[in-house]
């Protein structure tokens, strides 16, 4: 104990040991001391030399201070010191390091100033990094070390929680990936780290966002375990209780670790916005009228939270995510304020710049909110568009180079897949939509592209250029742009004037940008195209360009005249007669040489700068004179380079047989069109007629119904005509002297009853023949249909089924009526027989005269439903041929596909054998020389060809002299 004193106390009681010898008796005395109080004080002792004598207690301690964290986990105030001289030892902060030895160790001149220290420090920094590596190696080998650590943040005590929390984050930052991968397989690892955000000591809840920062490090899966823990909600609790972006440090510290959550995680930003998170941001851009208060942590913290907003809209994203994030920023109000930021004054310049590129990337490809950006205006006197305040800074010189290069980004995005802003900025050129008495747009952007300032001439090309990207249509409308040069001059196109221009010989980012726009422009526009070569200067300016022998910087305008003149091949429709393809071709052929025209092409791609541009939209460079590319651009080179060097090679012969293998495709694919139209038609028109089966078939079962209805009737007529029969039989037999006044009473009784059954009967086929008309009626307007089209044959087979059905039926019916007129004649005349009264006489013959009626009406419907069975079996008749010709088209079709294929396979098979005689004749060709070089090696004569011919002509003149 007296030892530990005089150690803590820097008593000297004689001779002194070094460090590495006190460092080694304390490790002894951790190591083999029983008492509890023994072993504190020499980790404190220890944990107060681990700075100065880093190494050696890294060596010698590291093990003791692992196994103290082990065995003494009861005594809170021993496992501090351990952890505490653990950071020490892996620690590699600076700034701590410098603050512990700032007095000490500061060398003072001899005038009494500070000497220049900066090579030691930095030597001193690299070593102490070196150290913080290894030891942190040595105490991840084992993976328990790091589990234990773990284990003691569930401890509450301060002494405890800090130390753990800070030793666990130097850890991280000397081996992430290998500590991640650790706690990652950790039962609970990421879970005890998040509790550390809801410690109510502001302290350890700072270091744990600390923590959580170097944890969620370029690991997705940490990342999305950290995020479905609550990390969101969390952390914009903290955010919100801190101020917003008036907050602090720990705002900082927070919007960081949610940048590492977002970024490049698909997952975590859909689960962000789901969330309704995104609502949750509005509130944080909110700014006061009184913008004076600008601390350069509120700048840092604004920075931030709009960086957070690009993460999730960001152009690396999957368009639908994008597209749903930029949905909701507009419904919650976050890009109204966002352009209110924008629109506001005291705003600091960075700021300022950031906010133009978070609105273009919140804007861009949303037709929304691109509609929105272009309605919002900026408060002047008069009111100005967004678009245009920004479009004169972005031609002011004198205005930042970041910030010009943020409004042309924000330009770009405004005008992404929107044609309709595409044309608004275009009508700002036009003649008749010019107001002189306001700034367009479109009058920045020609003041820029014929400024004096080279940046402002490439911004304002490119700007024009986007907005004719995609769009054929304004390609053409801007041809119809006319600039007054001068006074007393005539006007001149807009393009005239760019070609001027370019071959003024202007600075290589002025000529650069024209370059671009042209090329953008005439692209796959043939009417443009026509009017470029129209002027006759144009053509030679570009082929003396790419045939000149230039320096480094002149070959990437080499490149792109020869990409402008390769367009201008590709997509001429040979309107002017001195500038066909042809012509064009031969004239490259003849003063560059086609090997030369396609090197200097490449020279496009092959620029240091091409790349770098190809990365991302937004446009960012180092400086101003590396601003050469523009990120569209470079898709329009990467598509256009192919088919231009394949245009140039192309002979003529092989250009009128695509063209000719390209007409016969068009004629087989118009002959196929047309047959798939008629079989259109024919669908459509089958397609009708079964509706109207169907409905036939409907009022079809209608009547059934009504059929069986009447025989359920007609069965209960005769039953009751039966049981009236048998009660008269009977009644004739028993009583066989009965009064005739009483029979001539009962027979008059019958007889009404019988009169009134047989009209009911009478009434109820009267309206069945009406029925049997009105479905007559119906299949006689079908067949009128069907005569120029198909019919379905298995759908009239039915119909004539079920009619023959119901004529049998109403055959039944007859059959039964008559009998019952049959019968009824016979009870008229045992009636007759028993009386002699002449009433019951006359009422006989008016039933009779009924009945005859009845059945003359049952003929006719009988004949009726003949006639109706012969339609039906012309109209299954006319199906049957219209199926036939329908089958006839569709072989007809199948047949001329089949021709289609053959075509194309001769096509194909004639090409290959044309490769393949070619082939062979330049080996022969080259056997043939070979043959003869030998020959003339061993002294044989040989005959060249021109020889040969100009004797065979010889022979043929005389031949024709002889005769």
């Amino acid at each position: 104990m007296n030892f530990l004193r005089g150690v803590i106390s820097g008593q000297a009681a004689g001779p002194q040991p070094s460090g590495a010898e006190t460092i080694h008796k304390l490790c002894d005395r951790v190591a083999s001391s029983t008492l509890l109080e023994d072993r504190r004080d020499a980790v404190r002792a220890l944990k107060s030399l681990s700075k100065k004598y880093r190494l050696e207690v890294g060596t010698q301690a590291m093990d003791h201070l692992v196994n103290i964290l082990q065995t003494d986990r009861s005594d809170s105030e021993i496992l501090g010191y351990a952890l505490d001289t653990l950071y020490n030892i892996l620690c590699n902060d600076e700034e701590e390091e410098q603050d512990e030895s700032e007095d000490a160790v500061t060398p003072i001149s001899a005038s009494g100033k500070p000497k220049n220290v900066s090579m030691p420090d930095e030597t001193a920094q690299k070593q102490s990094d070196d150290l913080g590596a290894q030891f942190t190696e040595q105490f991840v080998q084992d993976p328990e070390h790091v589990t234990l650590l773990l284990a003691l943040l569930e401890e509450f005590d301060f002494h405890v929680r800090w130390p753990g929390v800070k030793l666990l984050t130097a850890l991280l930052k000397n081996q992430g990936v290998q500590v991640q991968g650790i706690i990652l397989v950790s039962p609970m690892g990421v879970s005890r780290l998040m509790d550390l955000l809801a410690d109510s000591r502001e302290v350890i809840r700072n270091d744990g966002l600390l923590l959580l920062q170097q944890l969620t490090k370029s690991n997705a899966a940490i990342q999305k375990i950290v995020a479905f823990e609550s990390a969101f909600e969390r952390l914009l609790d903290i955010i919100t209780e801190e101020g917003s972006s008036d907050g602090g440090i720990v705002v900082e510290d927070c919007l960081l670790l949610l940048l590492n959550l977002l970024k490049n995680n698909s997952s975590n930003q859909n689960f962000f916005k789901e969330g309704s998170y995104i609502q949750r941001m509005k509130p944080w851009f909110e700014i006061g009228d009184d913008n004076s208060g600008w601390s350069a942590q509120k700048v840092t913290n604004l920075h931030l939270m709009l960086q957070l907003v690009r993460v999730m809209v960001s152009p690396v994203n999957s368009p639908g995510a994008t597209a749903s994030c930029q949905k909701s920023m507009y419904q919650c109000g976050l890009l109204q304020q966002l352009c209110t930021i924008l629109m506001a004054t005291g705003v600091p310049a960075d700021i300022l710049t950031e906010t133009i590129n978070t609105v273009s990337e919140v804007i861009r490809g949303s037709q929304v909110n691109q509609d929105y950006f272009a309605s919002v205006n900026a408060p002047s006197n008069p009111p100005r568009p967004a678009i245009v305040v920004l479009l004169m800074s972005m031609v002011n010189e004198r205005q930042p180079f970041v910030l010009r290069c943020a409004v042309l980004y924000c330009f770009q995005c405004f005008l992404y897949k929107n044609q309709k802003g595409q044309g608004e900025i275009v009508a700002t050129l036009l003649p008749s939509t010019i107001d002189a008495n306001s700034i367009s747009a479109g009058q920045l952007l020609c003041g820029g592209l014929f400024s004096p300032d080279s940046l402002s001439n490439w911004c304002a090309a490119v700007a024009l250029a986007h907005s004719l990207q995609d769009n054929l249509t304004q390609k053409e409308q801007l041809l119809r742009v006319q600039l007054a040069t001068s006074l007393g001059k005539p006007p001149v196109s807009l393009l005239q004037q760019c070609t001027n221009i370019l071959s003024q010989g202007s600075k290589v980012q002025t000529r650069v940008g024209l370059l671009m726009l042209l090329c953008t422009w005439i692209n796959n526009c043939p009417i443009a195209v026509t009017h470029f070569l129209h002027n006759q200067e144009n053509v030679p300016f570009l082929t003396a360009q790419i045939s000149e022998n230039l320096g480094e910087d002149e070959r990437l305008v080499q490149g792109l005249c020869a990409l402008l003149l390769g367009i201008c091949i590709y997509y001429n429709d040979n309107s002017l007669e001195n500038y066909t393809k042809e012509k064009l071709k031969q004239l490259i052929e003849k003063r560059i040489g086609k090997e030369n025209f396609v090197e200097k092409l490449g020279f496009i791609t092959k620029h240091e700068l091409y790349s770098r541009a190809a990365q991302k939209p937004q446009p960012v460079f180092p400086s101003p004179e590396q601003m050469l590319f523009d990120h569209e651009f470079t898709k329009l080179v990467k598509e256009l380079e192919g088919v231009i060097t394949k245009a140039v090679h192309k002979s003529s012969e092989e250009e009128k047989k695509e063209e000719e293998v390209k007409k016969t495709l068009e004629q087989h694919d118009n002959i196929v069109t047309q047959y798939k139209e008629l079989i259109r038609e024919q669908d459509s028109q089958i397609r009708e007629l079964k509706e109207q089966v169907e409905s036939v078939e409907s009022q079809n079962e209608q009547l059934q119904t009504s059929v069986s209805q009447q025989l359920s009737q007609i069965q209960q007529h005769k039953d009751q005509y039966n049981i009236l029969k048998l009660k008269l039989g009977k009644e004739s037999q028993s009583n066989g002297q009965v009064d005739v006044s009483q029979v001539n009473g009962l027979q008059t009784e019958e007889l009404t009853q019988l009169r009134e059954e047989v009209e009911e009967l009478r009434k109820q086929h009267v309206l069945f023949q009406t029925q049997l008309g009105d479905k007559d009626a119906l299949i006689s307007t079908l067949r009128t249909e069907t005569g120029g089209g198909s019919a379905g044959g298995s759908d009239d087979t039915e119909l004539l089924s079920e009619l023959e059905a119901l004529r049998s039926q109403v055959q039944a019916q007859s059959a039964e009526i008559n009998q019952m007129k049959t019968e009824r004649q016979e009870l008229l005349a045992r009636a007759e027989a028993g009386s002699s009264d002449g009433v019951s006489s006359s009422v006989g013959s008016l039933e009779a005269a009924k009945m005859a009626e009845v059945e003359s009406r049952l003929a006719a419907q009988s004949a009726e439903m003949e006639r109706l069975k012969e339609e039906a079996k012309g109209l299954s008749e006319s199906r049957a041929e219209l199926e036939q010709q329908l089958a006839a088209a569709t072989s007809t079709v199948a047949i001329l596909q089949t021709e289609r294929a053959k075509l194309q396979t001769e096509v194909q098979e004639s090409k290959k054998e044309q490769d393949d005689l070619l082939m062979l004749l330049a080996d022969q060709d080259q056997k043939i020389h070979s043959l003869k070089l030998k020959l003339k090696g061993l002294g044989e004569p040989v005959d060249d060809e021109d020889e040969l011919d100009a004797r065979d002509q010889t022979d043929e003149e005389e031949d024709e002299d002889e005769d």
